[in-house]
């Protein structure tokens, strides 16, 4: 008997598929020290670069309605700012190993949805999000070292990771249109 139940569970275990989840890989920032911070300095609005979704999965991005596929290279241009424009966000000057000084976007990528978008939609968004940041770091490290950003040694990845910093904010989904 015990036999044939080991039979039948190993038939089972190898027949059977497991579904693995879909999801997000982040590490959530540590949590915050008790203190109020009333002195931090207000975040200029052409350093943020919004982006919402709908409950008909739609997006808008800086008020123009996008495909998701046109996302990245919107978001790009809104990073890396070439032409240091007055609608685009603010750089500022740090010393950064390898490179020397380097300007440092101060962009925030802010992205809101709404509570009915759909889950596959709402993971596009980010993977667009996430891939125009590791689109510019890639373009840089190749430019500078030759070489992709994963086969670079931690500290040339940690200084591409400081001049191209990953800023996505996410609000709290929000029902829109409801009363």
């Amino acid at each position: 008997m015990a036999d044939i139940a080991f039979l039948l569970l190993i038939f089972f275990l190898t027949t059977s598929s497991m579904d693995t989840d879909i999801g997000l890989e982040r590490r959530l920032p540590p949590l915050a020290p008790d203190v109020e911070q009333d002195d931090a300095p207000p975040i200029k609005e052409r350093n943020v670069f919004i982006v919402l979704v709908n409950k008909d999965n739609q997006l808008l991005v800086e008020g123009e309605w996008l495909q998701i596929g046109q996302l990245r290279e919107k978001a790009k241009e809104f990073l890396e700012n070439p032409n240091d424009s007055e609608n685009l966000p603010e750089k500022e000057i740090k010393e950064v190993d390898f490179f020397g000084e380097m300007p440092i976007t101060k962009g925030v990528i802010s992205l809101q949805n709404d509570l009915g978008t759909q889950y596959g939609v709402y993971l596009e968004v980010q993977n667009e999000l996430v891939g125009a940041v590791n689109e510019l770091r890639n373009e840089l490290a190749m430019s500078k070292f030759g070489k992709p950003l994963a086969m670079l040694t931690k500290e040339q990845q940690d200084a591409i990771r400081e001049i191209y910093p990953q800023r996505i904010s996410e609000a709290e989904p929000k029902r829109v249109g409801v009363k």
